[in-house]
């Protein structure tokens, strides 16, 4: 079986102070990365320790990018179907 997947990075981190926290996203492979949100300490440290997984938190601070990339990957589940009956032919 095939997966199909589009790269997502996803980071959490302070400033100089260390009093103000934020989250910043790469999709698929971009050098260039989403604008950085702002999120409180406890939110950062709950991604930090794994307590909250990475799409469900993309989901919550980056929706619009996870709807294009929720799109992308139905798209290509489509193509990748149609080319698969198109051999059974």
């Amino acid at each position: 079986m095939t997966t199909i997947d589009i790269q997502r990075w996803v980071s959490v981190y302070p400033d100089r102070d260390g009093r103000i926290w934020w989250t910043k996203a790469w999709f698929n492979g971009r050098k260039k990365g989403e604008h950085a949100i702002e999120i409180t300490r406890a939110m950062a440290i709950k991604f930090i320790k794994d307590q909250i997984e990475k799409d469900a938190w993309l989901e919550e601070y980056f929706p619009k990018q996870m709807e294009v990339l929720h799109q992308a990957l139905q798209q290509t589940r489509e193509q990748v179907i149609e080319q698969y009956r198109q051999t059974l032919v």
